[in-house]
């Protein structure tokens, strides 16, 4: 079983920065892929970015150039880098593992951005 932890979110205005972080209780080093899902009022979850186990990354589009996903093995914790940071960029972001054909999420932390 793995429980993932998120942090970091908070009320930030346009064109501000946060960073968000997601603790895994057990070694990220085996995770298939981690990443972000944000799902915004009334919208659906929608990938933000994931990084898969060779270390690269994947983006959705409208992030592209903003955000950054990195992970720390010896801290088991991914971080989400927000740069730029838009008012459509409001959402719930939850973090996401994939391991053996599981799926792990986490309970999720708020950004709202507004001025």
């Amino acid at each position: 079983q793995v429980q993932l932890v998120e942090s970091g979110g908070a009320l930030v205005q346009p064109g501000g920065s946060l960073r968000l972080s997601c603790s895994a209780s057990g070694t990220i080093f085996s995770m298939d892929a981690m990443g972000w899902y944000r799902q915004a009022p009334g919208k659906e979850r929608e990938l933000a970015a994931i990084i898969l186990s060779g270390g690269s990354t994947v983006f959705a589009d409208s992030v592209k150039g903003r955000f950054t996903i990195s992970r720390d093995n010896r801290k088991n914790t991914v971080y989400l880098q927000m740069n730029s940071l838009k008012p459509e960029d409001t959402a719930v972001y939850y973090c996401h593992a994939h391991l053996g054909g599981m799926h792990y999420w986490g309970k999720g932390t708020l950004v709202t951005v507004s001025s």
